[in-house]
């Protein structure tokens, strides 16, 4: 009996199994079909196109079946990457130019007395000057009330007013620095691009305005001055407001009051010959006043750094030509200015130097002693 699918006259030629099983290990699946070279056309475009071939030639994009999505994802990733790339060497927009850092302009202005510089204990002398009810060193410098701006919240304006009170306790009451020790501290709280100016200024200082040592901080020559009291009286005020939205602005108007006497076996120079001679163990008082304008950037904050953009200082009793541009140099107990007072200016005379500046230091500003020492 033949089988369902086998011809009445059977198998022909004799073939074994009929012609399925000629080709059943052929498997036409779809992915076959779909990567055959050739197509052929269907009825109704074999019916349209009288003269059109059976088969027609498949290209080999249409070839690809589903491995197209993969190819335009590819080419996407290529196309995204080409343009941030380009993008990132040739993009319009320029990078915003960093702040330059100002350099200091500095004053420094003498004080001479109208008389004798009064002598006697620092206790005696402090206890009966106008620093009377000044605070004690770092205590004097007080913060004000913080309060937020625009563009800087209450954490970074109090930073702000903290930097700027570290540098005038490093600067003018550290004795170390009054005496001529280490300026490392004071160093440390500068903006990096005024180290140049600041080491420059240390190094070879001069009363230009630029380059005065006297003003980045407070330094008495220590061949000549010693503290006669460590503790700094102080008293001024510090204040902070908005400069820009990138930059703070912090000012700061204090008065430091030190007790000196001469170094021991200091020299005698030629304008001490010529202001008498000091009183022997009497204690002296020297008067700063600095004012001090600070600028403190976003990047400042964060590296506890600030910069020094005007320094103006005035202290007294010294001679006018003392040369403060270096460190200072005071009269002490019993020394007076002498002839050596504020010289007069021409402001006809445009061929002439300008002199230094100096003033006169008013008699209020001296302690009265109850018990002098002559």
């Amino acid at each position: 009996m033949t089988g369902p699918g086998d011809p009445p006259e059977g198998t022909p030629h004799g073939a074994q199994g009929g012609g399925e099983d000629e080709y059943r290990s052929v498997v036409f699946d779809e992915s076959f079909v779909r990567a055959a070279r050739l197509q052929e056309f269907s009825a109704d475009e074999r019916l349209g196109e009288h003269h059109a071939p059976a088969v027609r030639a498949r290209h080999a994009w249409r070839r690809l079946g589903g491995s197209r999505q993969a190819v335009l994802l590819v080419l996407l990733i290529v196309l995204a990457f080409g343009t941030a790339v380009y993008m990132g060497v040739r993009h319009p927009y320029k990078a915003p130019e960093p702040v330059r850092v100002q350099p200091l302009r500095s004053a420094v202005v003498p004080l001479a007395p109208s008389g004798a510089v009064p002598g006697a204990t620092p206790e005696d002398l402090f206890a009966h000057s106008p620093a009377a009810d000044y605070r004690v060193g770092a205590a004097g410098v007080n913060l004000p009330a913080v309060t937020r701006t625009e563009h800087f919240s209450d954490d970074q304006v109090y930073s702000a007013l903290t930097i700027a009170k570290e540098y005038l306790v490093r600067s003018s009451v550290d004795p170390g620095t009054l005496t001529g020790g280490s300026v490392r501290p004071v160093r440390l709280l500068l903006d990096t691009g005024q180290l140049d100016q600041f080491d420059r200024s240390l190094a070879h200082p001069d009363d230009n305005g630029r380059y005065a040592a006297t003003g980045w901080l407070v330094r008495f020559d220590p061949r000549l001055t010693q503290l006669a009291d460590r503790n700094v009286r102080v008293d001024g005020v510090l204040a902070a407001s908005e400069l820009s939205p990138d930059a703070l602005d912090v000012t700061a108007d204090y008065t430091f009051v030190y007790a000196v006497r001469p170094a021991p076996g200091a020299p005698q120079d030629a304008s001490a010959r010529h202001v008498g001679k000091a009183t022997p163990g009497a204690a002296s008082l020297v008067t700063v006043r600095r004012e001090l304008h600070f600028r403190v950037g976003r990047d400042d904050l964060a590296d506890h750094r600030l910069e020094v953009l005007q320094s103006s200082m005035q202290a007294g009793p010294l001679a006018c030509s003392s040369r403060p541009a270096d460190a200072l140099r005071p009269l002490f107990a019993g020394q007076h200015a002498g002839l050596d007072r504020p010289a007069g200016t021409d402001p006809f005379a445009r061929d002439r130097v300008s002199p230094s500046l100096c003033g006169e230091l008013a008699p209020a500003a001296q302690p009265k002693p109850s018990h002098p020492i002559r």
